[in-house]
């Protein structure tokens, strides 16, 4: 299968105008404990539908500092959706909310790049961004490379347009379905500042 595939489980992300996204996937972890793992503010956590959403954070849903995140399961994942933070990609968020399991960071700008990280166990097992020629770092750097190299995800070469979300949809099974579109109801909170490095 390639990352052009019909009906695979991000085809939001390459069929939409989503300039700017972090998408934060852990492994049988309920919505409340993703948000309170990546530091949600406890007094904004709450069951919002679309409406509610806008109606609560309005401009501030694309704040990089204090982040709006909604989450959702599909199958075996749990998803968090920054519109316009980072929090995701932050190794102490994400050696957090991989304690006792794995995860998956996702991260789209318009410069055009994607950035990757897998951990397990609180540990980044696989990381790189396509900025420029692929460089995979992490514990294993090569432990997905049976599924990276057919999406043309090759060390020293540029990566092919959409082929990160490929490696997502096919090392992991993971897909996400948009609460907006359905104007379903899911757990969201605006995330607390990220501490300094040194903190």
């Amino acid at each position: 299968m390639t990352s052009t595939d019909a009906d695979r489980g991000l085809d939001m992300f390459r069929e939409g105008d989503f300039p700017f996204y972090t998408l934060t996937f852990v492994r049988d972890l309920p919505p409340e404990e993703l948000l309170t793992r990546m530091r949600v503010d406890p007094t904004t956590l709450a069951l919002r539908d679309g409406t509610d959403l806008l109606d609560d954070f309005g401009d501030d849903l694309f704040d990089d500092d204090e982040p709006v995140v909604t989450t959702g399961v599909d199958g075996s994942w749990t998803w968090a959706w920054e519109e316009g933070g980072t929090h995701g990609l932050d190794e102490r968020i994400l050696s957090a909310v991989s304690a006792g399991t794995e995860a998956v960071a996702l991260h789209y700008n318009e410069k055009p790049m994607h950035c990757f990280k897998y951990a397990v166990s609180g540990e980044i097992i696989v990381e790189f961004d396509t900025l420029q020629a692929m460089e995979p770092g992490g514990r294993e750097p090569a432990r997905l490379d049976g599924i990276m190299r057919p999406l043309g995800l090759v060390p020293g070469r540029v990566a092919p347009l959409h082929s990160v979300l490929g490696l997502v949809e096919n090392a992991f099974g993971i897909s996400l379905t948009n609460p907006r579109e359905a104007d379903d109801e899911c757990w969201s909170g605006r995330l607390r500042p990220l501490p300094d490095q040194t903190d």
